[in-house]
């Protein structure tokens, strides 16, 4: 079997996808809500000061085989190259993230989303954006509230960007903003390399994991652990002990915790520091 073809049948039971390998709507669906659910969102690698590599046998190792997670760049280079093989037509895109950010401050291209055409219509598609990433592709259409299977999500237009909205209980937040010109992987090596080594970059200072499932989604910064169930309630929990977040990490978020001497260490550091909520 060709390389290429065993990472896309390897990855199929990964995410535990047994449908139909062809370019279409209801394959790219599938596949999207599939992704999140299995392969978490996660930046241990970055905390413990490991390497992170998007070439694509590192990510099949890490992803796929390896039993971890991993954040934008890992996740949406690896769908890329999954739906390129099965003939989806994907753009590659860079985007300014905008969660939580005033409006007089100038971002980062930190994000990496995808743009797939089906049969004229352009979807975006990003199964990398922790605890409020889309699960299902949503048409490039501006002003159209869209619902996907965890949350209704828009598009509007500033200037030459788009911005994509997820909606909250107390109203729509801006997650990024986007334009369609291309990028490719030496731009986002540049990106990743920033994000997982400067010291004030937040992939390199915290713990942030994140998956969805029936339940909803499932969030972790640092040692508070969050529910954001589907009805629209929330459980919250603050692990006290580096066992206990070992236990969410491995047990809620799936993740094969990685094998160095000093996860416990650094996990007892982290809560030690973390602000204790009133």
């Amino acid at each position: 079997m060709p390389a290429s073809d065993r990472i896309v049948a390897n990855y199929f039971e990964r995410i535990g996808y047994d449908g139909e390998a062809s370019p279409t709507l209801q394959t790219l669906q599938q596949i999207h809500r599939l992704h999140p659910r299995a392969i978490p969102f996660e930046n241990l690698s970055s905390f413990l000061g490991l390497p992170v590599r998007l070439d694509l046998d590192s990510l099949h190792a890490k992803l796929v085989d390896g039993g971890r997670g991993g954040y934008c760049f890992e996740q949406n280079l690896l769908l890329r190259h999954v739906l390129e093989q099965l003939g989806f037509q994907v753009r590659c895109l860079a985007a300014r993230v905008r969660w939580n950010v005033p409006d007089d401050v100038i971002t980062p291209r930190s994000h990496m989303v995808m743009l797939v055409n089906l049969e004229g219509q352009p979807y975006v598609v990003d199964v990398g954006f922790g605890g409020s990433t889309l699960t299902t592709p949503i048409e490039l259409r501006e002003d159209v509230e869209q619902p996907t299977p965890h949350g209704w999500f828009r598009l509007l237009r500033d200037d030459e960007y788009y911005v994509l909205q997820f909606r909250m209980p107390d109203g729509w937040m801006t997650l990024y903003q986007f334009d369609l010109q291309e990028q490719h992987l030496p731009d986002y090596e540049v990106s990743n390399w920033y994000v997982s080594t400067h010291p004030d970059s937040h992939f390199t200072t915290g713990v942030i994991a994140a998956r969805t499932d029936e339940r909803g989604r499932h969030a972790l910064r640092n040692n508070r652990y969050r529910l954001h169930r589907q009805d629209g309630g929330v459980e919250e929990r603050l692990l006290e002990t580096a066992s206990e977040l070992c236990d969410v990490l491995s047990e809620t978020f799936g993740i094969r915790l990685p094998d160095v001497p000093e996860l416990d260490e650094r996990l007892t550091r982290l809560i030690a520091t973390s602000e204790v909520p009133a």
